[in-house]
């Protein structure tokens, strides 16, 4: 039920990135363009999206609810951490440079764009290389 409930809610992601029109690089490299043709778009969708997470965030918190027997992260003190920077700065600078980001990658990798089939590999090699480097469990 679980991983029903997973696959769900990536399918509902990506069909939301395809809608909004967020898996096309120039939409996204147009939003961080301030000085030319800028496009307010995706400034909506990521509004969009965070007042939806915050009100279930809200709601879980506020009723104590468990998803699959799960402790919500305490968030009471979580201060930014070296690693969580510099991985944020990272993130940043290849989207800001791609115009995309790993979602929208995977979503376009079904229009079959030569772009997208060399940044997922790349990005998948960073994500495996970042795992061994830093020792994570996930």
């Amino acid at each position: 039920m679980r991983m029903a409930v997973i696959l769900l809610a990536g399918a509902l992601f990506g069909a939301g990135l395809v809608v909004s029109g967020m898996t096309d690089p120039a939409r996204v490299i147009s939003f961080l363009d301030f000085s030319g043709d800028w496009n307010p778009a995706l400034g909506f969708v990521m509004g969009g999206a965070v007042s939806v997470f915050g009100a279930g965030q809200w709601i879980l918190r506020k009723r104590d609810l468990r998803l699959f027997a799960t402790d919500l992260p305490d968030t009471s003190s979580s201060p930014v951490s070296k690693r969580m920077a510099i991985g944020s700065a990272v993130f940043g600078i290849g989207w800001g440079l791609s115009g995309v980001c790993p979602g929208p990658a995977l979503a376009n990798l079904t229009e079959l764009h030569r772009e997208i089939l060399v940044f997922v590999p790349l990005m998948l090699a960073g994500m495996f290389a970042a795992q061994r480097i830093f020792k994570l469990d996930r």
